[in-house]
């Protein structure tokens, strides 16, 4: 094709990838079902993780949760039994000789089970093994959630290196060994879905938290680049959506503050508004969703302002170093418990 033909029609595409995006801000999709799939979430033991297999067991999905603590993953498993039961007892209760939706005759309530392992996602080798485990034992996962998370909450000359290789493990290089485990059969079938829990902090930083900064931008890049594959590949048919919540009022980052007058403005995400809007850019096969709002044209800012104006605008926020508190906290409780401990 000429190439200053294939030029215009290039720019027509751009334009109504414009039109697309702005229809779907007007008229929301429809969601789709997962309904029987069987979804895979990392970090399931508590925070996001938890509250993410809450959501796809209310959407009727055959859960596999991972963890590295083996009671709090249980208590989550024992969560989502007690919503198939009640999903049950509702079946039950309704009318006999009804008939169901699409979606509710995808599988009887009584097939809805959950799985727990306990899995280190730090040790790419304890991912491989734990992979094998989940293949044999429940079958091919379509929709896997990478969203374990650590933080270090030490300055960066504080950090000690181990602190350091722990956190890019588990935030960036797990996601790396998870896709490598389930991505062969969904690129065989050519269905899927990959969900990448990162972080405002993937898209732009600040001081005092470089490894978690670090570890989210890897994950961030990890994914866009894994999505330009897919697509490489012409495999339509597995999704990725990369998640990036500003702060969340998970306990991870308590203490962290931004500038008092700005806070009420800003404050931090309750955790169900942040994974029911991430569920519905799943559900809708977003790519990227960003929360609140308010992240996508910071991140716009970021890319287009002078280092010195970002500097500027952090300070004038709050944002600068709005993590020293949290890090002062920490180190506060590690001193107690070393104390505690008589050391």
């Amino acid at each position: 094709m000429n190439i200053l033909l294939e030029f215009f029609v290039v720019t027509f595409r751009v334009l109504w990838a414009f039109v697309l995006a702005a229809a779907k801000w007007l008229v929301r999709p429809k969601e789709k079902s997962v309904a029987g799939q069987v979804c895979l979430i990392t970090g399931a033991g508590s925070g996001l993780g938890r509250l993410f297999a809450l959501e796809f067991a209310r959407r009727r999905a055959l859960l596999v949760l991972w963890d590295i603590n083996t009671q709090s993953n249980e208590e989550t498993a024992g969560m989502v039994r007690h919503i198939y039961r009640e999903m049950a007892e509702q079946a039950a209760a309704a009318a006999p000789g009804v008939a169901g939706d699409g979606e509710k005759d995808v599988l009887p309530h009584c097939n809805l089970q959950v799985y727990t392992y306990t899995c280190d996602v730090g040790k790419r080798e304890n991912v491989y093994l734990t992979a094998e485990r989940v293949r044999k034992e429940v079958g091919e996962v379509s929709v896997l959630v990478n969203n374990a998370g650590v933080v270090s909450g030490h300055h960066l000359l504080e950090c000690p290196d181990e602190l350091i290789e722990r956190t890019m493990m588990v935030n960036c290089h797990a996601h790396f060994w998870t896709t490598k485990a389930f991505l062969p059969k969904m690129l065989e079938m050519n269905h899927g879905h990959i969900v990448t829990v990162a972080s405002s902090l993937g898209l732009f930083s600040t001081a005092g938290v470089e490894d978690y900064c670090a570890s989210k931008f890897g994950a961030v890049g990890f994914h866009e680049s894994l999505s330009h594959e897919l697509k490489a590949a012409e495999k339509d048919g597995i999704k990725t959506t990369l998640v990036c919540p500003y702060l969340v009022d998970t306990g991870m980052f308590r203490g962290c503050r931004i500038r008092k007058e700005i806070e009420p403005f800003l404050p931090p995400l309750k955790p169900e508004y942040c994974v029911k809007q991430a569920m519905r850019a799943i559900l809708t096969d977003q790519p990227m969703i960003c929360t609140p709002r308010l992240m996508y044209m910071v991140t716009f800012m970021k890319s287009i302002l002078p280092f010195e104006a970002v500097v500027c605008m952090y300070r004038f926020l709050g944002a600068d170093k709005c993590m020293y508190p949290f890090i002062a906290q920490r180190k506060q409780a590690t001193n107690n418990n070393e104390a505690k401990n008589g050391i």
